[in-house]
């Protein structure tokens, strides 16, 4: 082994805002505050996700071939029905694509995709 994962680090435009939507749907917390730099997480130096600040901000765009994506969470649910209305209510849309009874596609507030998955799971 060289190393091992620190956290994943997601670019937007607000990480106050954006760690705070993924900290109400993942039930985590604030591990660091700033106003560049956002990291969220069970504690320090577990699960972490971090939030950075980019100037020029540009959401991905999901399902356009010439456009790929680099990078979504899927965030697995009990209640897929549940969580859909829930993560609507903290400000993600829905977008196309699913294949029923495993995943939904949505976007978080900055437009990053995100997969609601439930249904069987082979761990």
């Amino acid at each position: 082994m060289i190393g091992r994962l620190e956290k994943t680090v997601v670019d937007c435009p607000d990480p106050r805002a954006l760690a705070a939507f993924y900290a109400a749907i993942l039930g985590m917390r604030i591990n660091e505050d700033g106003d560049d730099w956002v990291v969220i997480g069970s504690e320090p130096g577990a699960r972490q996700l971090a939030f950075q600040r980019v100037a020029h901000w540009t959401p991905p765009v999901w399902g356009d071939p010439r456009r790929p994506q680099q990078l979504h969470l899927d965030i697995r649910v009990d209640d897929v029905d549940a969580a859909e209305r829930e993560v609507l209510a903290l400000g993600a849309k829905r977008l196309p694509g699913e294949l029923e009874g495993r995943y939904r596609v949505f976007a978080d507030p900055a437009g990053h995709p995100f997969c609601l998955v439930f249904g069987r799971h082979d761990p």
